[in-house]
């Protein structure tokens, strides 16, 4: 790659942490290239690129997004392009910032919901990093809950009730801050009074878009629910409320905003699900709430575990563990166990994934039917903990186990949860496969592709395409032809 040449003055700010990091010149380009890598670019840099830049020569592209996570990750504090006296570019690294304070958190979430709806193509094309997840998770873990999350006329925030609506309109801040990709976001009518009602209506369009994404696949209405958090969750959370109730207002905004972390993921859109993960994260710490602040790490976890980051996998399942501690409710002491087995799994190490599967079928016996059990929560039950062990023995090569609680799981799994059950019959699937049992390995792949076929998942379907990539070496065996051709009638490439 080359550079653009300006005639600038020395770059002494790059000079300065150049020399407080250590690096050498090659060392630093040596580094921007292996992280061009990860992000699936072939850059080329040498010491003499290095040499450019201090003279005061711009990196063109994603590059100066790039030197500044390289200078993050060695000095472990977040560094911007702009630190390093280089131009902003390509916002890699936009939506992952830990917001200071809820007032920044809601500018860069409604940053996102805005940029999505606006031109979702272009943010399904970020890339999902690895190093992002460093951050967020770590100031999770050390943070505490915001001290002031009310907003209200007169004294500043703390003055808001939370009693009855009142007639009284209060303006609503216009905001300087830009959001993903330089868009700032338009100035706002007057905030409204939030009631309880406002929050009722978001945990119910919740508990809507929900059984949506089960039973159809995230992109069946992943859109529907950016707008709604755009147009309906954005007002309230620049509106009027008292302490209490913003607290809840913040929980329910973080759970949709997971949610639609949650959609992206399964449409295969992981640099934004990471983003809205992230963002998730941050609103629950405003919200006080940290048991669902560890939900949103496990649902990171699993991301990291599709995605083949086992060791970051295992990671954000323990550092959530760590935050909420062992006053959790029984379910989400397992649903945490057993995320950090999903990660044990995908590493090959057998011990350690089978100590955390037994402390999540514990932590499961334990809970009892009258426990305070957060309805996010709830979807974790004995149909789900068997799914669990039959992901990890599959990964673990152990197919006969893999087999037994897979034949489990789906007798025990509402048909509502239809996604789950294509995952966990492919995974059967691929176990009696691994049992050589060929022909009854194609036949469940075969009903798992129909039912995939009437679903917006690509997560679905790779699941399909992982089983069709595991049977090519019996591609010419009768039973491998007819999977082969149900995949084309139904129009899924196997490729």
């Amino acid at each position: 790659m080359t550079d653009r040449t300006s005639q600038r003055p020395p770059n002494r700010q790059l000079a300065q942490l150049i020399a407080e990091a250590g690096f050498s010149n090659a060392g630093l380009a040596r580094r921007v290239d292996q992280l061009g890598v990860e992000h699936g670019l072939d850059l080329r840099y040498d010491k003499t690129s290095v040499t450019r830049w201090l003279r005061g020569q711009q990196p063109r592209g994603t590059t100066p997004a790039l030197i500044a996570e390289v200078f993050t990750r060695r000095l472990g504090r977040r560094l911007s392009a702009q630190d390093l006296g280089l131009d902003a570019c390509a916002p890699v690294y936009a939506g992952l910032e830990f917001a200071a304070t809820p007032e920044e958190a809601v500018d860069i979430v409604s940053g996102l919901w805005r940029k999505d709806t606006g031109s979702q193509a272009e943010l399904r094309r970020i890339a999902f990093t690895p190093a992002g997840l460093v951050v967020p998770s770590r100031d999770w873990l050390i943070g505490r809950p915001d001290d002031r999350v009310a907003r209200g006329p007169g004294s500043g925030q703390d003055t808001a009730s939370d009693g009855p609506q009142l007639a009284a309109r209060v303006p609503a801040q216009t905001r300087g801050r830009q959001g993903p990709g330089g868009r700032g976001g338009p100035a706002r009518e007057p905030g409204r009074r939030v009631s309880a009602g406002d929050i009722h209506a978001l945990r119910s369009v919740g508990e809507l878009f929900r059984s949506l994404d089960h039973a159809y696949g995230g992109g069946h209405a992943r859109q529907a629910l950016v707008r709604y958090l755009e147009h309906e969750a954005e007002p309230m959370l620049r509106g009027t409320y008292g302490a209490a109730l913003g607290r809840r207002l913040f929980a329910a905004a973080a759970d949709l905003t997971r949610l639609a972390g949650w959609t992206s993921y399964d449409i295969g859109a992981h640099g934004l699900a990471q983003r809205y993960f992230v963002q998730s994260l941050r609103l629950a710490q405003a919200a006080a709430d940290r048991v669902y602040g560890g939900y949103v790490l496990v649902t990171m976890s699993r991301q990291a575990v599709y995605l083949g980051h086992g060791r970051e996998a295992v990671q954000l399942a323990r550092v959530a563990q760590q935050g909420v501690g062992t006053g959790a409710p029984a379910v989400v002491q397992a649903l945490l166990h057993a995320a950090e087995a999903r990660g044990h799994g995908l590493l090959g190490d057998a011990r350690a994934c089978a100590a955390s599967l037994a402390r999540a079928e514990r932590a499961l016996e334990a809970a009892r039917p009258g426990d305070e059990t957060p309805y996010w929560a709830r979807f974790f039950d004995e149909a789900q903990l068997a799914d669990e062990f039959a992901h990890c023995h599959r990964d673990l090569q152990q197919y006969r186990a893999a087999a037994q609680h897979a034949e489990r799981s789906l007798q025990l799994r509402a048909t509502a949860y239809a996604r789950s059950r294509v995952f966990c019959r492919t995974v059967l699937a691929t176990a009696r496969l691994g049992l050589g049992e060929l022909e009854q390995a194609c036949a469940l792949a075969s009903e798992a592709l129909q039912q995939a076929s009437e679903m917006r998942s690509v997560r679905a379907l790779e699941y399909l395409r992982d089983f069709g990539r595991r049977v090519e070496p019996y591609r010419d065996a009768p039973p491998v032809r007819a999977f082969h051709e149900r995949a084309a009638s139904l129009g899924v490439p196997m490729g």
